[in-house]
């Protein structure tokens, strides 16, 4: 099997009109996360670079899972990125990213995805697709309606 079938990737993206500040600091605030957020349920760490964290999701029509991705990058205000496997490395990895970007007026753009990659991925490649896809946007909406609805 060649490598472009091993990977796949989620894109999504949405415009929340509320500064970086405001969304970076909702997104960092894992004890909330269960609160506001109908995909990932809880975040169980630190936001800081090398910290492990217990990630519980739920996946709309899917059950529920729990992993121990290690955060990769962290800078304030842009970007956090973490790192999972599914038992060893290389079986089923996951790097996941949430970007924010300022807009010019005044707003953010939110980008949140997920490079996938390793020998299960094309068994998975449908419910990454379905599910997973509709998690990443389900918490997008509800990220911007806290956000939006946050002082």
């Amino acid at each position: 099997m060649n490598a472009p079938a091993r990977t796949h990737r989620i894109d999504t993206a949405i415009d929340i009109a509320a500064p970086a500040q405001r969304v970076w600091r909702i997104l960092c605030d894992f004890p909330s996360y269960g609160r506001w957020n109908p995909y990932v349920r809880a975040i169980e760490g630190r936001p800081e670079v090398g910290a492990s964290l217990a990630v519980s999701l739920e996946p709309p029509g899917g059950r529920a899972m729990r992993f121990r991705p290690v955060i990769v990058a962290l800078d304030e205000n842009r970007e956090l990125r973490w790192k999972g496997k599914l038992l060893i490395p290389g079986l089923f990895d996951g790097e996941h990213w949430f970007r924010l970007r300022e807009n010019t007026n005044g707003g953010t753009r939110f980008d949140h995805g997920e490079q996938f990659s390793g020998l299960l991925v094309p068994r998975f490649r449908p419910a990454l697709e379905d599910r997973t896809r509709r998690g990443f946007v389900a918490m997008n909406e509800s990220l911007k309606r806290e956000a939006e609805n946050a002082r």
